[in-house]
């Protein structure tokens, strides 16, 4: 039959499903395919804590999000235009983030009287119980069709419902007129080798779900979303934040000459760093899965005392676990960077949702006068520039810095423009042999007048013979117990931090420069802030911090140009209490949201609102 055919703007597109209905597969191809299109997007993965939550409950639902469009994407969207639902407990836990005019397209099989029971619906009609019988409901038997296409195909029961998701995805493709051969690619690739019984039922599947939707009456219209044109040119690929962190550290191990090694203990959201660093090793990547985090942090720390750009990745626990070996590399003074991907907290607390709550933790969690450097990447592909920056200042300035990113930035994703590496500046580790002059005597502490960067002297080299170690020392490398030279190497390793703040950026303010009000962001809120404040118009100011601590050395003047600033974060209020400490004099509020989830756009503009 003919469906009409509508150019949207852009479209948010929500597949929920049980953990095992292969949602995240379906939602990552679905994104994916429209990256390979031309389409601005950003995505949202949402997954249970538990690795296999109980069949049918909405605890267990796993939903992927994906927000695509022919302009600037910034956030996975606050509302979907078609929720894919392939349980009842799917469309319980999702019915509250459909449009007005949503598409609600359901496996109509799992909707029995015990799938309604599991999903806690008391009565037979699930749609009408939730309020969204307005909606335009799409009933589609997936299960039984997906069954019917598979029969001849030679696989066993169990291998056909594995490609309910394909069936749906075929649908999907449908609606908003996507091409499937980017789907063939994917599944030629992924079974060729090991599997490859599974290409042609699969290949069949997700064509008799397209073919499918193309003959359903129930479907009034389908969508096109067309090629972004406001992409600078390059070639682009989707990435999420993750792997943008693993290439970072690639390209700043590459600009420093220097070997990249990462020691980390696998933990939710962070293990992508290490799976991805894993498969490099052709790009001289080292990587070590350590026994618990504590292995890990202090395996990074041996290499880099040895040499290399060392790393290790963990979340908001293994931070805790990791505090007295970051004191270490404080006092040996040795570069390090301690990626920190949050999570709902405190605890185990919430593994698999995104939170802004270690940044406390961050700034102070060490015993001792122990500071280091704080950066925050801002979106999944800025990940990529945070940790070759959180690479540079550790290798130049010869510290551990802790780089901050989120749930939803690790596993998030977007299209990313492959930079040129020749765009990127080169990185001067301060190794001693460049520095000293002949016949001068080598004090492992000695410093540098204008940034206070003591000299890396490697082991092993002749001469340069030193102890490093937890214990404190004088500039000479001698352990000393005097109040003095403790006094006087504590400011010298905290003023060493604050001068980092000399190699960095000012702080950018869009919209006016000054006036009533400033919003305020760090990390992750980045694009929820930015479309807020786009929408809101442009007598909003904004500001979006990347450097914790060193803030940027304009970072004084710009707040003090406002009457309020408004510091939205998912957390309760501790980058706002950082800036208050050393801004008293500033009005500074909060807006706060600590549920595991990122911000509505909607719920931003509303508090900015009453501001104004």
């Amino acid at each position: 039959m003919q469906h009409k055919i509508i150019d949207a703007k852009d479209v948010v597109i929500r597949f929920a499903g049980d953990s095992g209905d292969g949602m995240q597969l379906t939602g990552s191809l679905f994104a994916d395919m429209s990256a390979v299109s031309g389409n601005e997007l950003s995505t949202f993965p949402d997954y249970p804590a538990e690795i296999r939550a109980p069949h049918g409950t909405v605890s267990g639902v796993s939903g992927f999000q994906v927000h695509i469009g022919s302009e600037e994407v910034s956030t996975p969207g606050d509302y979907c235009d078609l929720l894919v639902a392939m349980n009842p407990a799917a469309l319980k836990a999702n019915a509250k983030w459909c449009k007005r005019h949503a598409m609600v397209l359901c496996d109509i099989d799992a909707f029995d009287e015990t799938g309604l029971a599991k999903a806690g619906f008391e009565t037979d009609n699930p749609f009408v119980e939730l309020g969204v019988d307005d909606r335009i409901i799409i009933p589609a038997p997936i299960t039984t069709l997906t069954i019917e296409s598979l029969k001849n195909s030679g696989l066993d029961h169990k291998s056909v419902l594995k490609c309910k998701n394909m069936f749906t995805l075929g649908m999907a493709c449908f609606i908003y007129n996507r091409h499937l051969d980017y789907v063939y690619g994917y599944i030629e690739k992924r079974f060729s080798k090991k599997h490859p019984e599974f290409i042609e039922p699969n290949k069949k599947v997700v064509r008799d779900g397209y073919n499918y939707a193309a003959n359903m009456q129930l479907i009034p219209n389908t969508y096109v979303v067309e090629p972004a044109k406001n992409l600078k040119k390059g070639t682009y690929r989707n990435i999420n934040g993750n792997q943008a962190i693993a290439w970072g550290l690639l390209a700043a191990a590459e600009k420093s000459g220097l070997q990249l090694f990462c020691g980390s203990y696998p933990i939710t959201p962070a293990s992508g760093i290490l799976e991805e660093l894993a498969i490099h090793k052709s790009l001289g990547a080292k990587t070590l899965q350590a026994e618990d985090e504590i292995a890990g942090i202090c395996t990074a720390i041996g290499a880099a005392f040895a040499g290399s750009l060392a790393v290790t990745s963990t979340s908001g626990p293994g931070l805790s676990l990791k505090t007295e070996a970051m004191g270490l590399a404080v006092m040996a003074e040795l570069p390090l960077v301690i990626i920190d991907v949050q999570r709902g907290g405190p605890s185990t607390g919430l593994p698999t949702k995104t939170e802004q709550s270690d940044l406390n933790q961050a700034l102070y969690g060490r015993n001792g006068e122990c500071p280091m450097p704080v950066i925050a990447a801002h979106s999944p592909a800025n990940c990529f520039d945070a940790a070759f920056t959180a690479a540079k200042i550790a290798l130049e300035h010869m510290t551990p810095v802790i780089l901050l990113s989120e749930g939803f930035l690790g596993n998030g994703s977007e299209p990313w423009c492959i930079p040129a590496m020749k765009d990127y500046p080169e990185i001067k580790p301060p190794f001693v042999q460049g520095i000293l002059k002949p016949g001068q005597k080598f004090y492992p502490f000695q410093r540098d007048p204008e940034t206070l960067v003591r000299r890396w002297a490697l082991p092993g080299q002749k001469g340069f013979e030193h102890r490093v170690g937890g214990l404190e020392k004088t500039h000479e490398g001698v352990l000393s117990n005097d109040p003095v030279n403790h006094e006087t190497m504590v400011r010298e390793r905290a003023e060493k931090v604050a001068r980092v703040a000399r190699d960095l950026p000012d702080l950018q303010v869009s919209g006016p420069q000054s006036g009533k009000l400033l919003v305020v962001g760090w990390g992750g809120t980045y694009g929820h802030l930015h479309a807020a404040v786009h929408e809101l118009g442009d007598n909003v100011s904004y500001a979006h911090f990347d450097f914790i601590n060193p803030l940027p050395p304009n970072t004084g003047k710009v707040l003090e140009s406002f009457e309020k600033i408004l510091v939205c974060e998912l957390n309760s209020g501790q980058f706002a209490d950082w800036l208050k400490a050393r801004f008293p004099h500033c009005e500074i509020l909060k807006y706060n949201k600590i549920q595991g989830q990122p911000f509505l756009v909607g719920e931003l503009v509303e508090a900015i609102r009453k501001e104004m």
